[in-house]
């Protein structure tokens, strides 16, 4: 609709230009088109109106391409249009509260609901506001960025994992082939749970047809979400939420087996003071994890690291110089997440490995909103809700230094 009034609006500031230049045009032939500046300027104002008339052809054009996809940018298959008539009904309903069920019928019609009625009258968020919703979550939770994020239908992913691959043996063209040993196989299920927000509007703010509801939802629940999957990934119990890092079982990387998680320790009771633990941490992963690995550590251990040198008093941390590096240690980049222990007796505040091979993130597909006007009068409550999980998936390709003699 906005793009329409603008089109209007140049259409009318058109017809009204070409008014004023038709009457400059008769007052100058008026006095005589034989003048050579005369014609100069009648020649500049024809020239005017040539060009926009084709600027005003060219808006006619994108005007009917609009009202053909029915939504700006929309795509001309038939799911596209269904849900160019969903986001514009939710967005009616967004504002209004109008007409609910005309949005469910287009979420299904459109393939992004299969529920007619889903969690006791919630909505399902077009495509659009959703991929605002994470991508804002993306740039507050280093663990979602960096693991492997997979949207799933259910509320389960399961995965089976080889924990050893399978044997194999060179053999010539003709000679026999020994039986070989069958790999190990470990079934992975990481469950969704549910995360919420409660954003609140005016329906002042929400009648204001320029607010962009997709860019203010997202700046609403940026820190609810980002902030509670952030953590989670890190230290959640896997109960109510994801299972983070270190709700795992961890032993010592000497006796590792799978599904614990190795580590190797500080070689001080208190404190983090050798940088060839450091080095052991990256050498206790196999190189095969090595190529796309990183550290991850808050703020304060990054602190105490920065102080720490070699035996030729070079220090080891490698400040990223150019715009968008990242720093490094030992070759690789260092990750901040300060949801991440601070180096103490007994904690693992320094974590190394391959993510996106190591962790895995779930996303449940669908965002689904609920409005109440009633709770908080005159504002209006927009109930919001996202299922998410999260769990290792590779143990060897992850490991941890803890602070211990």
């Amino acid at each position: 609709m906005e793009l329409k009034e603008t089109i209007e609006a140049i259409g009318r500031a058109f017809e009204t230009f070409k008014a004023e230049n038709d009457a400059r045009i008769k007052a100058i032939e008026g006095r005589g088109s034989a003048d050579p500046l005369l014609v100069e300027k009648i020649e500049k104002i024809n020239a005017d109106i040539s060009a926009m008339s084709d600027l005003k052809r060219q808006l006619e054009a994108l005007e009917n391409a609009v009202a053909r996809s029915e939504f700006p940018g929309g795509g001309n298959s038939e799911f596209d249009k269904l849900k160019a008539k969903h986001r514009a009904a939710f967005e009616k309903w967004f504002r209004k509260g109008e007409d609910p069920q005309a949005v469910k019928d287009l979420a299904i019609q459109a393939n992004l609901s299969t529920l007619s009625d889903p969690d006791g009258g919630a909505l399902v968020l077009p495509p659009e506001m959703q991929a605002t919703i994470d991508r804002v979550a993306g740039t507050v939770s280093a663990m979602r960025r960096l693991a492997t994020v997979m949207t799933i239908g259910t509320d389960t992913y399961e995965k089976l994992v080889n924990q050893g691959g399978a044997e194999s043996g060179w053999v010539g063209e003709k000679a026999a082939r020994d039986e070989t040993d069958t790999p190990t196989v470990k079934k992975i299920a990481i469950n969704a749970k549910e995360v919420y927000a409660k954003p609140s509007a005016t329906q002042t703010l929400l009648d204001d047809s320029r607010v962009d509801i997709a860019a203010w939802l997202g700046s609403e629940i940026e820190i609810a979400f980002a902030e509670k999957e952030g953590l989670a990934f890190i230290s959640g119990n896997g109960v109510e939420q994801p299972k983070g890092i270190g709700a795992y079982t961890m032993i010592a990387d000497s006796s590792y087996a799978w599904g614990k998680i190795g580590f190797i320790t500080s070689g001080n009771a208190n404190l983090l003071s050798s940088p060839d633990r450091l080095m052991d941490v990256t050498l206790a992963v196999k190189s095969i994890y090595l190529n796309g690995s990183a550290w991850l550590m808050n703020r304060t251990t990054q602190g105490k690291i920065r102080q720490l040198k070699n035996t030729e008093g070079d220090y080891i941390w490698r400040p990223g110089l150019e715009l968008g590096a990242p720093n490094t240690l030992f070759g690789y980049p260092v990750e901040t997440d300060d949801n991440m222990d601070t180096i103490a007796a007994g904690k693992f505040p320094v974590w190394f490995g391959n993510w996106k091979r190591g962790y895995m993130v779930i996303d449940r597909y669908g965002i689904r909103v609920l409005r109440n006007p009633y709770v908080d009068p005159p504002n209006v409550q927009f109930y919001t809700t996202k299922r998410v999980g999260g769990g290792i998936v590779m143990y060897e390709a992850i490991k941890a230094l803890k602070i211990a003699a």
